[in-house]
């Protein structure tokens, strides 16, 4: 990727973002809900950290948010106008063994952190996926809480671990999470972010620490329209440039 084809995704992911008022889906027009689905691996034996799934997940979303095909015309570009200019929805869904395989044949892009991997695709309409994802299971894809260490640097998104977010719904929040975060920084900063393959760190945290993360200025929050599973207005993630450290 150069920086400058960076700067030209970056920007349309920015104007995007901050032009969401208003926007909305159209029961009677199917191509008006649109949704970027994400595939995340999970193995019967050895299934991986909840919290890398996460990671990996946001990673992901970048990689197709901020691919260079994207300063250009083509289907990539298209893709995500079509989406941008609705609500920005995310399906998880998960995978293992062929169909895992199978999963990559669709345009988008995988991460992989530790032992997790995930796949974003690029959006479409909720009616047009694409069969290698479309027989995919959502509803029962979760793993346990785990507690890894705290991060030491770089990007990390943060999650109230008390609203009780299934692995799907929470990983549908990171991917929010990252793509508002990215759009409050400069071109040159998401640019050096992609040399480094848009790595995050997830943590899930007490309701109490959340708390407290929000009120710091720094950080970018991601309120949910509460469509599912919890109620409308809550926050669910807030990210930053850097760990922040909380008693």
């Amino acid at each position: 990727m150069s920086e400058a084809e960076c700067a030209a995704a970056h920007a349309l992911l920015r104007a995007s973002l901050v032009a969401r008022a208003g926007l909305s889906e159209d029961p009677s027009d199917p191509l008006t809900v649109q949704a970027m689905q994400i595939v995340v691996h999970i193995p019967k034996t050895f299934p991986p950290r909840r919290s890398d799934v996460l990671a990996a997940v946001g990673s992901a979303v970048l990689k197709v948010c901020l691919d260079p095909s994207v300063a250009h015309a083509g289907c990539a570009r298209s893709s995500l106008l079509q989406w941008y200019g609705h609500r920005i929805r995310k399906v998880t869904r998960r995978a293992r063994g062929a169909a895992w395989q199978q999963v990559h044949e669709v345009p988008g892009f995988g991460a992989t952190v530790n032992q997790a991997s995930a796949f974003a695709c690029f959006p479409t309409a909720t009616s047009q996926v694409y069969p290698q994802v479309r027989k995919l299971q959502i509803r029962g894809t979760d793993l346990p809480a785990d507690s890894p260490a705290p991060p030491e640097e770089g990007v990390v998104v943060y999650v109230d671990a008390s609203l009780g977010m299934s692995l799907g719904k929470a990983a549908a929040q990171v991917g929010h999470a990252v793509m508002f975060f990215a759009a409050e920084q400069s071109p040159r900063l998401c640019w050096e972010w992609s040399q480094r393959g848009f790595a995050v760190s997830v943590r899930e945290v007490t309701g109490s620490v959340f708390s407290s993360l929000v009120d710091v200025d720094s950080g970018v929050v991601v309120r949910d329209a509460g469509l599912t599973e919890i109620a409308p207005n809550s926050v669910t993630c807030v990210a930053f440039a850097q760990p922040v450290h909380c008693a």
